[in-house]
Order: C-alpha cells, then structure tokens, then sequence
C-alpha cells in the first residue's frame, strides 16, 4: 500500500529559511536514493504527522519532485525535545519491485497463562529486521504469548514464516519470556542492644 504526500522544493541558503519553515508549520526534508540526486524539500508537519498514525513508518510514500514520481521510505526523523514537532525528515527513494530492509515494531497480543498464574511477562526485543519489496513492508509483527507458561520464551526464530516478507534478526534473539514473580524478603528488625553508660565506674 502507498499513500501521496504533497512535496515543494525549497532551497537550503539561507540556514534561517528552515527555521522559517518550521514557524509555517512546514517540516524540511530530503529525499535521495534509487534513481534520485539527494533534493532538498519541505512539507505540511500535520498532515505527514496523521499518515504515519494511520499507515505506519513503513508504508510506501509517493511524492512528486519536480514532475517525477517518487516511490519513497521514511528513513530518519529527527523530532524537538520539548513539543515532539518534526525537526527534520529522511525519505530514501526505493525500487518497487527490489528487497529493503527496515525495523519493524515487534507487538505483544494476548494474556499469557504464566501471567495468569502470578508471572510476570518481559518484552526484551521491540523491534525486528525485515527485508521485503517496499509494498511487502509489515507495519508491525504481532507475536502472541497467550500459550507462554513462566519459564517459557519466544524468540525470532519462532516466528511464523511469512510469504510477503524475510525477517533478517538473529533467531537466537530473544523476544519475550514469562519469569517468576520476584518477592521481596521482609527484613527482620535489629535486636535492641543494650544502652551504654558513659562515665560509670564499678565500686
């Protein structure tokens, strides 16, 4: 699936014009890659905002350079610190029909029994590496724990194989693991010792 963001050109002297940009609420960008000379450009922060809540990094963006009809990836986003707005945006140009590699999110589903039973679950990978056609992307990998008992794990290699896409991640790496509930020990409470006099003499 692809979705169409409206691109301009815009130039990159002086380095204030991006600041002036960003006032408009416009995000300065840069595409390059397949078949395209790194071009500098800018676009509408809210409205690429709500396409990636709706379709996700990885979908496909088609934008139109100068007349040319770009099939594109979100590569990098850089985002300010304090209001989360977009600073600056890689977008890698890609061959529909060639395999990229990309993170996916990795996305826990369902109520484990070990968890049921007083375990506790550990997500300890968030995202995967996975190689597709850029149209094959996944927008995120769903990995279902209800059968996970406390000591059993999930790892990449456990994955269900999938006809659209490769996951490239080592398959020793762990996903998630139900573990035992740790319970804190109570501390006993020190013996009371015995008050010391200062200056007392036996007679």
């Amino acid at each position: 699936m692809s979705v169409s963001l409206e691109v301009s050109k815009r130039a990159v002297r002086p380095r204030s014009l991006r600041n002036q940009l960003r006032h408009e609420g416009k995000v300065p960008a840069v595409v390059y890659g397949y078949q395209m000379e790194s071009t500098p450009i800018s676009f509408d922060g809210q409205i690429f905002s709500k396409m990636l809540r709706e379709n996700g990094a990885n979908t496909v963006i088609t934008m139109d350079v100068d007349g040319k009809k770009v099939n594109t990836l979100v590569h990098k986003v850089q985002t300010n610190t304090f209001n989360n707005h977009f600073e600056h945006v890689e977008f890698l140009s890609v061959n529909m029909t060639e395999d990229t590699e990309v993170e996916t999110e990795v996305v826990l589903v369902g109520e484990s029994a070990g968890v049921k039973s007083g375990g506790v679950l550990a997500q300890n990978l968030y995202t995967v590496i996975v190689s597709a056609t850029p149209d094959k992307l996944p927008e995120r990998i769903e990995v279902d724990v209800t059968d996970l008992n406390i000591g059993d794990s999930i790892t990449v290699a456990d994955l269900p194989a999938n006809k659209d896409y490769a996951v490239i991640t080592d398959g020793e790496e762990q996903i998630a693991a139900v573990v035992e509930a740790q319970v804190e020990e109570e501390a006993e409470p020190a013996e009371a010792s015995e008050p010391e006099v200062i200056g007392s003499t036996e007679e």
